[in-house]
C-alpha cells in the first residue's frame, strides 16, 4: 500500500514539475538604442492573445508557455520577435523603425522598395486610411499626398470629389487620374450626376494607395498616364491563421454654418421699399399703374392676421436640414498560411444627408484567395460586388427649381404645411415666382441612382527559372447604373405643366483586360542589380445606355414604376460605343553599387479611337537617382541618415475622347410631313482622319532627406509638364452644316513645386508627438490654341496666356452715386444702378468689356497634421488649407441681384439708398423695373480657406485586458470631421463645384453644404 502511495506521490510531483515546465514567468527591461527606458511597449506571446505592456520603468512580466516566442512592438520602432528559451529574463533593445525606406510600394506591373524608387510616388498606408473613416476613396485620399488636389465638392451622402494630380492637362477631355484596382484598370466613365466608377469602391476594402505622379512612374501606363495614376491595393487573406475583424462606426452630421436670409419682417419691408423705388426706375410703368402697393395684397387669412402682419416666420434652413445619422459596419473573415490564404469581406453603410430626403445605402461583398498550388506556380484572384442606392437632391449644373435653391428662396412668410396638411409654396403669395417649398420639392422631385458594380480578376504567377517569373492576369469591371426620375404633378417649373414627368435611364459599362508580363531579377556580384519587365495587354470596353420617358399622369402613384401610365410617351433614346486598346510595355531598373539607380520605361499603345495613321503611339521615360547617403563621405554621418537625389523625363498620353471621333458619324433627324413626324438618317459628325494622341511631356527633379535616424524626413519635387495636341470638340462654321469637329487644338503648361515634411518632435517615456506637413504649388497656363480663339466652357474661358478655370465677366465697380448721375446717364443708368467698368472705353457696356475676373483652381494647397500619443491614447489633429482660388457665387443671381419675387440674402439690407451710396448692391426695385444680373467680379469671392478636417481621439486596449474576453486587438475612437472652417467666402463652403463643366471648380449655384460629423467607432479583432 505504501509502495502505491509513494508511486502516486512521485507521479504527482512529476505532474507539478511538468506544469511548472510548461508555464514560466518571463520578465525583463526594454530600452531604446540610446538607453532610454521604454514604457508602454506591447508584449504578445506569438499566436495567442496573451500579452502585457511595459511599465513606466520599462519593465514587464508575463506568464508564458514553454517554447514561447514573444513579440515586442511600439509605434515608430521595429518590431522584434524573441524566443524565450531557458532563461526567465529577457531584456530587449528596440531600434527606430527605418522600414519606411525599405517599405515595398506598388508600382505599375510590379513592386519596388521605396528606397529604390527613381520616380515621384506617394503612398497612403492602411493606418492613415483607418484614421479617417469616410464614404469614398476620394475623401480618404484628401490631403495625404503632396501634388494631389482632392476637392470634395458636395456634402451629399457619398460626396462628389474632383481629383487633380499636378494640375489639369487637357482642355475638354478627362483630367481625372487613371485608377487601377489590384491591377484592374477602371474605365474613366462619367456616370450619373458627376459620379465615376471609383466612387463605388468600398473604401474599407483598401489596404494601401500609391499615387504615381511623374513620367518615370506613369509612362508604364502610356496613353492613359498623363493625369497621373492611382494604384489601389485591397486587403488580402491572412498568412498567420484565422482572424475575424469588425469595424463599425456611428455618426451624426450637423449644419456647421447658415447663410443669413431675410426673415418675414425684413422680406416684407424690402418688398415695400421696392414698390417705393418703382417710380424712379420705371416711370412709364408707374404712370400706367402697373405697380400696386404690396400692403393691399396681404389679406390671405392663411398667411396674415387682420392687420396684415405675417402669421409665420419660417427659417427654411432649420426646416430643410436635419441631423444626418450614419451607420457603417464592416466584417472580415480571413485565414490561411504562408502558402494558401483567403479573405471574405462584407460591408454595409447607411448614410442620411443633411438635406431631408437625401440618403445613400451601400451593400458590398468581396472574396479573395491566393494559393501556391505548386512550387512553380501561384494562383489567386478576387471578386467584389457593390450595390449602392442613392437619393439625390443636388443635380449638377441645374439652375432651375431644385430643393437646394428653394432653401434660399422660399418665402419666410409661408409655413411648410398649412393646418389642413396641404403644402405651402411661394405661389400662395401673389406676385411671386411661384416655386414650391424645398421640402415639397425634395419629397416629390425624386432622383434615385441605383448602381451595381462587379470587379473581378484572376492571376497566375509561373516561376520559370531562378529570377524569372511570368504573370498572367484576366480581369473585368462591370458597371450597371439605373436612374429613376419623377417630377410630381404639383411641382411648378418642374413637371406641373407636363402633368408629371417620369423617366428611367439605364447605363451598362463592360470592360475586360488580359495582361501577360515577364519579370527577370538578377544580381551580378555586389555591384550590379537588374530588374527587367516586358509585357503586353489587351483591353476592350463597351457601353450601352437607354432612356424611356413619359408625361401626363393621372396621379403620382406609379411614378417611374409604370411609364405606360403616362398619356404622353416621349421619344426613347439609346446609344452604344465600343473601343479597344492593344499595348506593349517594358521597364528596366538597373542599380549600380546600390547607390546609382536607373529606370527606363517604354509603352506602345494602340487605340481604335484614332485615325488609321495615328492609332499607335510610343510613350518613353528615363529616370536616375543617386543615394548620396550611401557614399563613403556620408555613411558615418551622425545627422544625415538618408539623402537621395532623383530626376526623370518622359512622355505620357491622354486618349479619353469618345469613341469614333476620327470617323464621320451617323445620326437620326426628324421632320414633319403631312402633319406626321418622319425620321431620317444622315451624317451628324464630321470626320477627322488626322486626329492624333494628346501627349504630355514631363520633367521632374526631386530630393529626399532623412535626419537623425529619420526622425526628420523631408522631400521636395520640382516639375514641368507640357501637353501638346490637346483634344477638343471645336466649333466649326455653321455653313458647314455641323456644329463641332474633334481636333488637336493647342498646348498647355503646368509647373509646380511639392514639399513634404515628417518629423518626430518628441518621444520620451509614455509620450510622443509626430508632425506631417505638405505643401503643393501649381501654375497652369494655356500656351497655344489653334487659331488663337477663346474657348468658352461652362462659366470659364480657355484663353492663351491664362490658366484654365478662369472666370470671365464684367468688372463690378460698385454702384453709381448721385454725384455721377450725368456719367451714369451716358450708359442709360441712374444712381443706384450697378456700375460696370467700361474696359475698352467706347461708352457702351457689352460683351467686349468682359475680362478674366478670377479662377477657381488654387495656387497652393496642403495639410498640417499632428499626432500625439500618450500610453494607449492617440490624438490626431488634421488641418487642411488652400489658397489662391476664387469662388464664383452664382447663387447671388436670384438671391441678391433681383428682389421681390422670392426670398433674398440678408445682404440686400445693405442695398443702395440715398443715405448709403458706398455699396456694391443695387437699389432695390421691382423685377419689372429692370435690374442687372451678370457674372461679374462682385460674384467672385476669395475661396482660400483653412479647415479642421479631422480631430480624432483613439484608445488601443491593453492585451492583458483583452485576454480575459478572448479578443486579440481592440481600438475605440471618437472624432469630429470638418470641425472648423476659416474662410472669407460667404456661401456654405468654398470647396465647391455645382457644375459638370471641365474647369468649373469653384462655381457655386445652390450648393449642398458639407456637414460637421461627430463620430464614434470601434475596431475589434478576434
Amino acid at each position: 500500500m505504501k509502495k502505491h502511495i509513494t508511486m502516486l506521490m512521485f507521479f504527482m510531483l512529476l505532474a507539478v514539475f511538468g506544469l511548472q515546465a510548461q508555464n514560466k514567468i518571463v520578465s525583463g527591461k526594454i530600452i531604446d538604442s540610446s538607453g532610454e527606458l521604454m514604457p508602454g511597449v506591447t508584449i504578445i506571446q506569438k499566436g495567442t492573445a496573451n500579452g502585457t505592456a511595459s511599465d513606466i520603468d520599462g519593465k514587464y512580466s508575463l506568464s508564458v508557455s514553454e517554447g514561447a516566442t514573444l513579440v515586442f512592438s511600439f509605434i515608430g520602432y521595429s518590431t522584434i520577435e524573441k524566443a524565450v528559451g531557458s532563461s526567465n529574463v529577457l531584456n530587449i533593445t528596440l531600434q527606430i523603425d527605418e522600414s519606411e525606406l525599405d517599405e515595398v510600394v506598388v508600382i505599375g506591373y510590379g513592386t519596388q522598395k521605396k528606397s529604390d524608387l527613381t520616380g515621384a510616388v506617394g503612398s497612403v498606408g492602411e493606418k492613415d486610411l483607418r484614421d479617417r473613416p469616410s464614404a469614398s476613396l476620394s475623401q480618404n485620399l484628401s490631403g495625404r499626398v503632396q501634388g494631389v488636389n482632392v476637392s470634395v465638392n458636395s456634402g451629399r451622402p457619398g460626396g462628389r470629389a474632383n481629383i487633380r494630380i499636378r494640375g489639369n492637362t487637357s482642355v475638354s477631355i478627362a483630367n481625372d487620374p487613371l485608377y487601377v484596382i489590384d491591377g484592374v484598370i477602371l474605365h474613366s466613365a462619367g456616370l450619373a450626376n458627376g459620379s465615376t466608377p471609383i466612387d463605388y469602391i468600398n473604401p474599407n476594402d483598401i489596404a494601401s494607395i500609391e499615387v504615381l505622379k511623374d513620367a518615370s512612374a506613369t509612362a508604364i501606363y502610356g496613353a492613359r498616364g498623363a493625369n497621373g495614376v492611382i494604384l489601389v491595393s485591397t486587403k488580402r487573406g491572412s498568412k498567420t491563421g484565422g482572424t475575424i475583424t469588425y469595424d463599425g462606426n456611428f455618426s451624426i452630421g450637423t449644419l456647421p454654418k447658415k447663410i443669413p436670409l431675410l426673415n418675414s419682417a425684413e422680406f416684407l419691408a424690402a418688398e415695400d421699399l421696392a414698390y417705393q423705388n418703382a417710380q424712379k426706375y420705371d416711370p412709364n410703368g408707374w404712370a400706367n399703374g402697373i405697380y400696386k402697393d404690396p400692403k393691399l395684397k396681404r389679406t390671405d387669412p392663411k398667411l396674415f392676421d387682420s392687420n396684415g402682419n405675417p402669421l409665420y416666420d419660417t427659417d427654411w434652413q432649420d426646416e430643410s436640414f436635419q441631423q444626418a445619422i450614419t451607420q457603417n459596419h464592416q466584417l472580415s473573415l480571413t485565414g490561411g498560411n504562408q502558402d494558401d490564404s483567403f479573405g471574405a469581406y462584407l460591408g454595409y453603410r447607411d448614410e442620411d444627408g443633411l438635406m431631408k430626403e437625401s440618403w445613400m445605402k451601400r451593400f458590398s461583398g468581396r472574396f479573395v484567395f491566393d494559393s501556391k498550388i505548386k512550387k512553380w506556380v501561384t494562383v489567386g484572384g478576387g471578386l467584389s460586388y457593390n450595390d449602392q442606392k442613392e437619393s439625390q437632391v443636388d443635380p449638377l449644373g441645374n439652375g432651375g427649381i431644385i430643393a437646394m435653391r428653394q432653401v434660399l428662396e422660399a418665402l419666410p412668410i409661408i409655413p411648410v404645411r398649412y393646418p389642413d396638411g396641404s403644402w405651402a409654396g411661394n405661389a400662395d403669395y401673389p406676385g411671386m415666382e411661384g416655386g414650391n417649398n424645398p421640402l415639397q420639392v425634395a419629397k416629390e422631385r425624386i432622383y434615385l441612382v441605383n448602381t451595381q458594380t462587379v470587379l473581378g480578376n484572376i492571376y497566375a504567377n509561373f516561376f520559370l527559372a531562378k529570377g524569372l517569373e511570368l504573370r498572367s492576369n484576366v480581369s473585368t469591371n462591370i458597371v450597371n447604373q439605373r436612374v429613376d426620375y419623377y417630377g410630381g404633378r404639383n411641382l411648378n417649373y418642374i413637371a406641373k405643366n407636363q402633368g408629371g414627368d417620369a423617366s428611367v435611364s439605364n447605363d451598362r459599362l463592360n470592360s475586360w483586360q488580359f495582361e501577360n508580363y515577364l519579370t527577370y531579377i538578377k544580381t551580378i556580384n555586389e555591384n550590379h542589380a537588374l530588374n527587367a519587365m516586358v509585357g503586353l495587354s489587351w483591353q476592350h470596353v463597351d457601353r450601352f445606355n437607354s432612356t424611356a420617358r413619359a408625361q401626363n399622369f393621372q396621379d403620382d402613384y406609379f411614378m417611374f414604376n409604370n411609364l405606360g401610365a403616362g398619356a404622353n410617351a416621349i421619344q426613347p433614346q439609346s446609344g452604344s460605343v465600343a473601343y479597344g486598346l492593344n499595348s506593349y510595355f517594358s521597364r528596366l531598373n538597373y542599380t549600380l553599387k546600390d547607390k546609382y539607380l536607373f529606370t527606363f520605361t517604354g509603352r506602345v499603345d494602340g487605340s481604335s479611337k484614332f485615325g488609321e495613321s495615328n492609332q499607335y503611339a510610343f510613350f518613353p521615360s528615363a529616370a536616375f537617382a543617386w543615394r548620396a547617403s550611401d557614399e563613403n563621405f556620408l555613411q558615418n554621418s551622425s545627422s544625415i541618415s538618408n539623402l537621395k537625389f532623383r530626376s526623370s523625363i518622359g512622355m505620357t498620353g491622354n486618349s479619353e475622347i469618345t469613341a469614333y471621333q476620327a470617323l464621320a458619324g451617323m445620326g437620326n433627324y426628324s421632320v414633319i410631313f403631312n402633319n406626321q413626324r418622319e425620321i431620317g438618317i444622315g451624317i451628324s459628325r464630321l470626320a477627322n482622319p488626322n486626329l492624333r494622341w494628346e501627349k504630355t511631356t514631363q520633367i521632374d527633379i526631386g530630393a529626399e532627406l532623412g535626419l537623425f535616424q529619420n526622425k526628420v524626413m523631408f522631400e521636395i519635387d520640382l516639375y514641368r509638364k507640357i501637353t501638346d495636341d490637346m483634344l477638343l470638340s471645336a466649333p466649326v462654321p455653321s455653313s458647314s452644316g455641323y456644329s463641332v469637329v474633334s481636333q488637336n487644338v493647342g498646348s498647355m503648361e503646368n509647373t509646380g513645386i511639392e514639399l513634404g515634411l515628417n518629423t518626430v518632435n518628441f518621444e520620451r517615456n509614455n509620450f510622443s508627438w509626430n508632425t506631417t506637413f505638405n505643401f503643393s504649388y501649381n501654375k497652369n497656363e494655356v500656351l497655344e490654341l489653334a487659331g488663337g480663339s477663346d474657348i468658352f466652357l461652362g462659366s470659364t474661358i480657355v484663353r492663351k496666356g491664362e490658366s484654365v478655370g478662369a472666370f470671365f465677366g464684367f468688372v463690378h465697380e460698385g454702384t453709381w452715386n448721385t454725384s455721377e448721375e450725368s456719367i451714369a446717364a451716358q450708359y442709360n443708368k441712374r444712381p443706384g444702378d450697378i456700375k460696370y467698368k467700361d474696359v475698352n472705353e467706347d461708352g457702351v457696356i457689352n460683351d467686349s468689356d468682359r475680362v478674366v475676373i478670377g479662377k477657381g483652381i488654387p495656387d497652393g494647397f496642403g495639410t498640417f497634421a499632428n499626432t500625439f500619443t500618450f500610453k494607449n491614447f492617440e490624438l490626431l489633429v488634421d488641418i487642411q488649407y488652400t489658397y489662391g482660388n476664387d469662388v464664383l457665387f452664382r447663387s447671388k443671381h436670384s438671391a441678391e441681384d433681383r428682389t421681390g419675387i422670392a426670398n433674398s440674402f440678408k445682404t440686400i439690407l445693405n442695398a443702395w439708398t440715398p443715405e448709403n451710396q458706398d455699396t456694391n448692391i443695387a437699389q432695390i426695385r421691382p423685377l419689372t423695373a429692370g435690374y442687372n444680373t451678370n457674372n461679374d467680379s462682385d460674384r467672385v469671392q476669395d475661396g482660400s480657406f483653412v479647415r479642421g478636417r479631422n480631430l480624432m481621439l483613439s484608445y488601443n486596449f491593453l492585451p492583458q485586458t483583452l485576454e480575459k474576453i478572448n479578443v486579440e486587438r481592440m481600438r475605440a475612437y471618437v472624432s469630429v470631421q470638418n470641425f472648423f472652417l476659416a474662410t472669407k467666402y460667404a456661401g456654405y463652403d468654398p470647396e465647391v463645384s455645382t457644375s459638370g463643366a471641365a474647369f468649373d471648380q469653384g462655381v457655386d449655384l445652390y450648393a449642398y453644404p458639407k456637414p460637421r460629423v461627430f463620430m464614434l467607432g470601434v475596431s475589434i479583432t478576434l
